[in-house]
């Protein structure tokens, strides 16, 4: 699928109706870090640019007895216009208490945006460590 010779570059995504979370990882270190968190898809389209994005990393809502959820509106709306717009096929990761993990490893609760990148860093790094 990839030339093992040149990295790739991996970003996850941890969708809201607010914010969208955003971590970035490469093939060779397979260690996700948050990266930012922005607004808008055209924000995040600016971002697999500049960072020559291959592999899109999205969580996916499920519920917690393990029955998928119905995407909201929003939800599939955002990740079909990431898709054609990007031109990348999506890998989705349960993400499943990710925002709770999040809090834990951030410590700050004044900080909610950090959080959401925080959940986009466990959903990459989930990917990761099943590749």
């Amino acid at each position: 699928m990839f030339n093992n010779s040149e990295p790739v570059f991996y970003l996850g995504v941890d969708w809201g109706t607010a914010k969208i979370g955003l971590a970035t990882a490469d093939s060779v270190n397979k260690m996700a870090t948050p990266l930012t968190v922005v607004k808008t898809l055209e924000e995040v389209i600016a971002i697999i640019k500049r960072e020559d994005i291959s592999v899109l990393v999205v969580g996916k809502p499920v519920h917690m007895g393990g029955g998928q959820l119905t995407f909201t509106k929003g939800f599939a709306e955002f990740v079909t216009k990431l898709s054609l717009k990007s031109g990348l096929d999506i890998h989705y990761i349960d993400e499943r208490l990710t925002s709770k993990q999040a809090q834990g490893l951030e410590g700050d609760k004044k900080n909610k945006a950090k959080e959401d990148a925080i959940a986009a860093m466990l959903i990459l790094q989930t990917f990761l460590d099943r590749s």
